[in-house]
Order: structure tokens, then C-alpha cells, then sequence
């Protein structure tokens, strides 16, 4: 009874230090079943699932009361695009025909017909890093002009252990942007290579073969983009890899050990070589990212940027049940709903001193296209933009006394997490699966490489520490998810719980309005690769 007595009394306390969340559930789960629905065809862009989108997402804005956000006075900025989709045909690696989906996957972003590669030799290039400033290279100026690169994903200290060269060099566990398939596929094009293949492998990737094959072949670019091309890119099956080295006479196993080493040169693979010959159907496309804002009232020039990407896969081949459409549900249909959710208690609060922003990206799932374009052709001038709150995939199993921090350690703006964390009776927990290269995967980092301070929530990250389960819990709903990523099974669910998404939406309202409503600059730490691009703007803001 004594201790009966005793939890009660703490009652009061608890309820008095812990800040009730703003963020309507039901709401977000009505916004959710909307976009998720099979009316919007799995929002596409440049499909009619996109205009349906577009103007539902403006349709919101303008019922909360918000001003038009984007270039001109208008609610979008126009994003160009091509859509390239591959058809069906030959594929073959040393004279052994392989299977599109099963032993390959493949896509273009280039605007021809066909993607031909006549017999191109094939160079295994380890992780294909070429890193000066941690004295790394992998490419020991070996040509790869008409070639086709071989990579392994990942970081060269992914798979390290204690000796060798590679051993913390890239952080460790911790992916760098030298491991995200991104960068080795811009290498291989800078470099003058016809094509690039990466071996796929789960843990080093972050996800599975499924994950991979989703797109079907479709790939989206910009349309005039400023840097090379490669012709063909894509990932090798990783036991389809290990027999085409071992038929070529080599040990992937062994050459795998063999990157980890600071002397590693690209091994040539004897044979015939890569050959492909595959129609191409491309077509151009005007996507829009949707802006809204909310005037400062006395500093409008200084910008809070809030984000999530309204996109996902559109309609794809059927699954077991016969489903075509991608509906991306929790990516990022979560994330949308929760920034129109800030959006509308922004709309309702007293008006701040700086300017709120409420940017919905598109293309972010073909390579993070539309907040590229913004950040290359920036509305509101990253100097002056004080941060970018991103929300993109949320835990829907309940509340949780942890909320995940992706990127730990690179700017102030996780101080602000941390207490409003503290507010919410919560901790913050550094991400669990730093190798999954997250802080590169999501459309703030569009923002961070021109130097915007950015925080990422994305409960991929790690399990959260659930209420009710702890954090077994959260991984069961960690790997439920995962096995849906991408998939026609990311679907609204009544009986998803959303009460946890609506505290972490809650975290980047507080942070938000807390920075609209004061005159603090958050900083990159001093390791932060993105100090230096801000410390050059740094008068700007001085002056205000």
C-alpha cells in the first residue's frame, strides 16, 4: 500500500513537467489515408497521382490560412524532369546471360532510345573512394574510359577490423557520403566510365534486394543536370557477384578484404566483358514542389524551413495479392501530414519574428530532385535561412520514451532536441544503424551541403524504446516496416498507432517556433563537414 501511495503522489508531478503534444492524431491519420489512398496512384511525379497530389497539398495550405511559398507568389516551384523506364532485353556478364530483377537490376537517367554496352570490360574498384583529405584512394589513376566499375557499397571501413589500413578512417560504422551508391555512381561518370554496378549486400546497403528492384527500371533526373551521367547504373545480386568473380578466376571474398587496404588497385576482370541491349521509353515532365509560408513580422527575411517529400513509387507490377499501386504511407505520407500538422498550429499561434516555410519536395525517392532544385535555386537564400526540419518516415507502433537522432554530433540544433525532448518526459538516442548512411538518404542534405543546419527525424534509424514493449518492441516494429519499405504494403492502417509520431511531429514544432520566435543562429560543430560552407555566409547573418 506504501508504495501504492507513493506512485500515486508522483502523478501530479509527472503531469505537470510534461508538455502536452499539439499534434492532433486523428488528423494525421485522416491526412495519411488520403494520400495513401488509390486515388493519388502512389504520387508519382509526372503521373496524374502528382496533380491530385499537388492540389490537395495546396488545398490544405490554403484552408489553414497560409501564404503562397514559392517563386513569384505562387504555391509551387516547377521541378523538370526526365523519366526514363528500361524495357526488356539482353543482359550479359563473361558470355552468361543474367536476369533483369533477379541477378541485375538496372536504370538509366540518360535521354536515349536504347542502353547499349557492347562487351565493356569489367574493373572491380573496391569501394571506389577517392577521399584525399582521409588519404584515400582507390583509383591509383587505373582508366576506366568505355569500362563498367565494380563496386562494393559502404564505406572501405564498413566490414574493418583491428589492422587494417581502412580501420576508422571513415568513422567506422558510421557511413560517410563516400558509401552512399549516389556518390560511387557520380564517380564512375566523373571518371568517363559507360556504366557502374554496385554488389549488393543487406547489411552494408541498409536494405534488401526487394528494396532495390522496387523502381521496376523507371529512374528520374533533372533535366539539365550540371554533372555527368553515367550510362547504366545499377546493383548485382550479391551471390550472382560472387560467382561471376569466380568464374573470372577471382575470390570476391578475398578482394573484399583486399579494399579494406590503403595499396588496393582495381583489379581488371578477365572475359568478355558487360554487354546490354535494352530499349529505353523516355519522357519529360514538369514536376512542382509545393511551397507555403507564414510572414515574419519583423525579421521576414530570416527563415525556419520545415520539409517532407509528398512522393513515393506510383504504380508498379503486382504483388501476391495483385496490388500495383506503392502507396507510401508512412514514406513520406506521415511526414506530409505532420508538416501540414505544424503548418496549421503555425497558422493558429501568434504571428513570430521570422519567416515559417513549409516545403513538400517531390522526387526525393528518385535521388532527392526536388529539394536539390530548391537548393540549387533557392526561394529563400540558404544564408539567411536559419534551419531545415525535416520529417521522413515516423514509428507508428505507439509512444516511445526515446526519440532517434540522425547524425549525431554534426550541429547545435540537437541541443534544441534534447530539450524538447526533456519537455515531453523523453531522451534522445543516437541512431542504431549509423551504417544505413541516413544523414545522406533524406532531402535536408540537399539543404546541409549549402550549409542550412538541418535535423532529420526517420525512424528507420534504430528501434525506438516503445512505452508498452521497450525497445523489443520497437524492433519488431522496426523489421515489420522494413519488410513494407518501398513496397505495396506501406499502407495506412487503422490500427496503426500514431501517438508517437505525433510527439516527434511535436518536437519540430517546439524547435521550430522556439527559433521563428527568438534570434538564434544554430552552428555546425567543429567536426562537421558543413561548418566550413556556412562559416562563408557568416557576415550575412551578421548584418541580418
Amino acid at each position: 500500500m506504501t508504495r501504492l501511495i507513493a506512485a500515486l503522489a508522483a502523478l501530479p508531478l509527472l503531469a505537470a513537467t510534461t508538455a502536452p503534444v499539439q499534434i492532433p492524431v486523428e488528423r494525421l491519420s485522416a491526412d495519411v489515408r488520403v494520400l495513401a489512398s488509390d486515388a493519388f496512384e502512389g504520387r508519382a511525379p509526372g503521373t496524374p497521382g502528382e496533380a491530385k497530389t499537388v492540389a490537395w497539398l495546396i488545398d490544405q495550405f490554403k484552408a489553414a490560412g497560409l501564404e503562397p511559398g514559392g517563386p513569384a507568389g505562387s504555391w509551387t516551384q516547377p521541378v523538370p524532369l526526365i523519366r526514363t523506364q528500361l524495357g526488356t532485353g539482353a543482359v550479359t556478364a563473361n558470355g552468361t546471360a543474367w536476369t533483369l530483377g533477379r541477378d541485375v537490376y538496372l536504370s538509366t537517367v540518360r535521354p536515349a532510345a536504347r542502353a547499349t554496352i557492347a562487351d565493356a570490360p569489367l574493373v572491380f574498384v573496391g569501394y571506389g573512394v577517392s577521399a584525399p583529405e582521409r588519404q584515400w584512394d582507390d583509383f591509383k589513376g587505373v582508366d576506366l574510359k568505355g569500362k563498367v566499375a565494380v563496386f562494393l557499397i559502404n564505406d572501405p571501413d564498413f566490414e574493418a577490423t583491428a589492422g587494417d589500413d581502412a580501420a576508422g578512417r571513415f568513422g567506422d560504422r558510421r557511413m560517410t557520403y563516400y558509401g552512399r551508391w549516389t556518390y560511387k555512381f557520380e564517380e564512375a561518370a566523373r571518371r568517363g566510365a559507360v556504366g557502374a554496378l554496385i554488389v549488393h549486400d543487406t547489411p552494408g546497403a541498409g536494405y534488401g534486394w526487394a528494396t532495390v528492384t522496387a523502381p521496376g527500371g523507371e529512374n528520374y533526373d533533372v533535366a539539365d543536370p550540371a554533372a555527368p551521367r553515367i550510362g547504366l547504373q545499377g546493383w548485382i545480386e550479391r551471390g550472382v557477384a560472387t560467382r561471376l568473380f569466380a568464374a573470372a578466376g577471382l575470390d570476391l571474398a578475398q578482394l573484399r578484404k583486399a579494399a579494406r587496404r590503403a595499396d588496393f588497385r582495381p583489379v581488371a576482370l578477365p572475359g568478355t566483358g558487360f554487354a546490354t541491349d535494352l530499349p529505353v521509353t523516355v519522357t519529360r515532365a514538369e514536376s512542382r514542389n509545393v511551397l507555403a509560408k507564414l510572414t515574419g513580422r519583423t525579421r521576414p527575411d530570416e527563415t525556419i524551413l520545415y520539409g517532407a517529400h509528398w512522393d513515393a513509387y506510383g504504380i508498379g507490377a503486382p504483388d501476391a495479392s495483385g496490388r500495383t499501386v506503392r502507396p507510401g504511407a508512412n514514406d513520406d505520407a506521415l511526414g506530409t501530414a505532420g508538416v501540414l500538422a505544424i503548418a496549421r498550429a503555425a497558422a493558429k499561434a501568434p504571428r513570430p519574428a521570422r519567416t515559417q516555410v513549409f516545403a513538400l519536395w517531390t522526387g526525393e525517392e528518385r535521388g532527392l530532385l526536388g529539394s536539390e532544385t530548391y537548393a540549387a535555386h533557392p526561394v529563400y537564400p540558404a544564408a539567411k535561412t536559419v534551419a531545415n526540419l525535416t520529417l521522413d518516415i515516423l514509428q507508428t507502433a505507439g509512444p516511445a520514451r526515446d526519440v532517434l537522432l540522425v547524425g549525431a554530433g554534426q550541429n547545435a540544433l540537437e541541443d534544441q532536441l534534447a530539450a524538447a525532448a526533456t519537455a515531453q518526459g523523453r531522451t534522445v538516442t543516437p541512431e542504431a544503424l549509423p551504417e544505413r548512411g541516413l544523414f545522406y538518404r533524406a532531402d535536408h542534405f540537399s539543404l546541409a551541403r549549402r550549409g542550412v543546419p538541418t535535423l532529420l527525424l526517420m525512424a528507420i534509424s534504430g528501434a525506438p524504446d516503445l512505452v508498452t514493449g521497450g525497445r523489443a518492441a520497437g524492433q519488431q516494429w522496426l523489421d515489420g516496416y522494413m519488410r513494407c519499405y518501398h513496397q505495396t504494403c506501406d499502407a495506412w492502417s487503422r490500427d496503426w498507432r500514431l501517438d508517437g509520431a505525433a510527439a516527434d511531429v511535436d518536437l519540430l514544432r517546439r524547435i521550430g517556433f522556439d527559433l521563428a520566435n527568438g534570434d538564434a543562429w544554430p552552428v555546425w560543430r567543429p567536426g562537421s563537414e558543413f561548418k566550413a560552407i556556412r562559416d562563408t555566409s557568416a557576415a550575412e547573418r551578421a548584418g541580418r
